[in-house]
């Protein structure tokens, strides 16, 4: 009984370890929680359909950037290629480190919103004062004209919140 016990709490303090890295590998697979898919190729197969990208973005309270989108918003037929651009300034004095968190909005869209390249991909270093400017290049997988549970969506919210990122 005492090993049975022993093994169950191992088998328990395990899975507390799994369970993060398991959930993230289940948000990117399914889009859940609003995570987008990531794609190396465009799709060939361009729609009509027309869905608007709103584009929001915030900034940690403890670093000291401007981030900003150069548009607010942009209208792109289903499988066609956007892309966009965002503007960062570090104000501080010092060269910082930062990463982007991002989703999409209504969550349900996650599964269906590629991004092909993005600057939130990997940590981006800013100079003291420098400001960059980052593209963003996604569709919207054409088997979402086809899914009758998005046929009430014509606007999509790409969000990003920039943080300090850990060494």
């Amino acid at each position: 009984m005492a090993i049975n016990l022993a093994m169950l709490a191992a088998g328990m303090l395990m899975l507390a370890y799994a369970s993060v890295p398991l959930y993230n590998i289940f948000c990117r697979t399914t889009g859940y929680g609003g995570t987008t898919q990531t794609a190396e190729v465009l799709p060939t197969d361009i729609r009509t359909r027309v869905v608007t990208v709103n584009f929001d973005t915030n900034v940690d309270a403890n670093l000291n950037w401007e981030f900003k989108a150069d548009q607010k918003s942009m209208k792109v037929k289903v499988g066609e290629n956007g892309i966009a651009t965002f503007t960062v300034r570090n104000n501080s004095n010092v060269d910082v480190v930062g990463m982007a968190n991002y989703n999409v909005t209504p969550l349900k869209t996650g599964g269906y919103f590629n991004k092909i390249y993005c600057f939130c991909f990997d940590k981006q270093t800013i100079k003291a004062g420098q400001e960059v400017h980052f593209p963003v290049s996604f569709f919207i997988e054409p088997k979402f004209d086809d899914d009758k549970y998005m046929d009430d969506v014509d606007t999509i919210t790409l969000s990003y919140t920039f943080y300090e990122a850990a060494d």
